[in-house]
């Protein structure tokens, strides 16, 4: 799609803005207002009025939250579905008004850029409230790709003479509020890297009331002698307050009950399994899953043996030798020697599972061989996970094995949560 922009052209008449302005809105089907740090505004001719008088165009919007007049200077930018205003505030201060299609695909980021700049001046706020001594040197929303920054979460550098602080902020109705720990640590480092004359103490991280506890639980385990970490809640009506990690608490963590599988279909079970190659892994729902080098193919489900890569059908007496076969089949082209093809490159992470149960004291000496689950639904508070694998070593102490087949940056903090409940002695989950 082609695209086209005009930029300012100084001493522009009040007549020509307005008509700049009446031309974009006309072409618009669904025309809204976008003031950074305030959100979107949905206008029609109800509630949008332009008044060019005394050599002054003058913009008014308004809803039932709020009302906005604007004296417009001059055109910034003209693209499609977009047109930028320079504007003057009360006082003479100026900045800029964002009129938007939001009709117009281009516009979509812009209406998810809006969202992000209202909870950015939000954070603005919460920092100059619990940091009134410290100078906001730096403050974004805006994505480096380069640097693994992400537009999703506000961040700032905070100055003190030569102190600083990074600081990062989960807005409230992000997607993934337990990934700001590693986007706020990523940002520390880059901060340590490019403000070489300033000594930065640590990371400050901000997130909504009532979703605290996945942060909590990571910082506790995070290394107090490289940086010091504060964690500040906040609500709706934009009060904030300091937490005390250690009030997180995992005592409420518990596991699903693993149930044992049932003896049906035990003989087309056994045959199946002594084909080189097939694993037979019990689910901790009871049922029994089988697989080659991680690609399931077969499994019990109510009291049936179900076999097919796409479409599954019931296992019997006539076709049990089909699903022989394609056992065999796949044996032979999940395999070391054989790379290449779809069945080879299919669930990687669940090829990587299936090397990791098979040598299990190559991952640590300590682990028993059974039971190991699989995909366990774990609750800890008001947070709900999967586990990768669950295993438990001579002792009986429970141990998460993590896997990732694909690079993770979220890995690191994710491996700092406890399954285990106190009072046991912290333990970390093995990677």
């Amino acid at each position: 799609m082609s695209r086209t922009a005009t930029r300012s052209v100084p001493g522009r008449s009040a007549r020509e803005l307005q008509a700049a302005v009446e031309g974009f809105l006309k072409a618009s089907k669904q025309p809204a207002l976008l003031e950074p740090g305030e959100e979107i505004l949905a206008i029609s001719g109800a509630n949008f009025v332009l008044d060019a008088s005394d050599a002054r165009l003058t913009l008014q919007a308004w809803n039932e939250k709020r009302n906005l007049v604007r004296r417009v200077v001059d055109v910034r930018e003209q693209a499609r579905g977009r047109l930028e205003l320079i504007v003057e505030r009360f006082a003479g201060k100026r900045g800029e008004v964002f009129l938007l299609d939001l009709a117009q695909p281009a516009s979509a980021d812009w209406s998810r850029r809006g969202t992000r700049l209202v909870f950015r001046e939000r954070f603005r706020q919460f920092l100059g409230r619990e940091f009134p001594a410290w100078s906001i040197a730096d403050l974004s929303t805006e994505p480096d790709l380069e640097h693994s920054l992400s537009p999703a979460y506000p961040r700032a550098l905070l100055k003190r003479g030569t102190a600083g602080l990074a600081a990062i902020g989960a807005p409230p109705d992000g997607l993934n509020v337990s990934g700001v720990l590693s986007f706020g640590l990523i940002w520390l480092d880059y901060l340590r890297a490019r403000e070489r004359r300033l000594t930065m103490e640590g990371l400050v991280v901000f997130l909504p009331a009532g979703q605290e506890r996945t942060t909590s639980l990571r910082v506790e385990h995070l290394n107090r002698k490289r940086a010091a970490f504060a964690l500040f809640a906040y609500d709706a009506s934009g009060q904030t307050a300091r937490l005390d990690p250690r009030d997180a608490g995992n005592l409420e963590t518990k596991l699903e009950i693993c149930r044992q599988p049932s003896s049906a279909h035990r003989q087309a079970l056994e045959r199946l399994a002594a084909i080189d190659g097939v694993e037979c892994v019990a689910a901790g729902d009871g049922e029994v899953s089988l697989r080659v080098r991680g690609l399931e193919f077969a499994r019990t489900k109510g009291g049936q043996l179900l076999f097919g890569l796409v479409e599954r059908v019931a296992v019997g007496e006539k076709n049990l030798g089909e699903c022989e076969q394609l056992a065999r089949n796949l044996a032979g082209m999940r395999h070391a020697r054989r790379k290449g093809g779809d069945l080879y490159v299919r669930d990687p992470e669940a090829w990587l599972e299936s090397q990791v149960r098979s040598h299990l004291a190559v991952i640590d000496a300590s682990l028993v061989a059974a039971p190991v689950y699989g995909q366990v639904p774990a609750f800890a508070g008001g947070d709900r996970g999967i586990l990768d694998l669950l295993a438990a070593d001579r002792t009986g102490r429970l141990t998460v094995i993590e896997l990732k087949a694909t690079s993770d940056l979220h890995l690191p903090s994710a491996s700092a949560r406890l399954l285990d409940a106190r009072p046991l002695a912290p333990r970390p989950r093995r990677v």
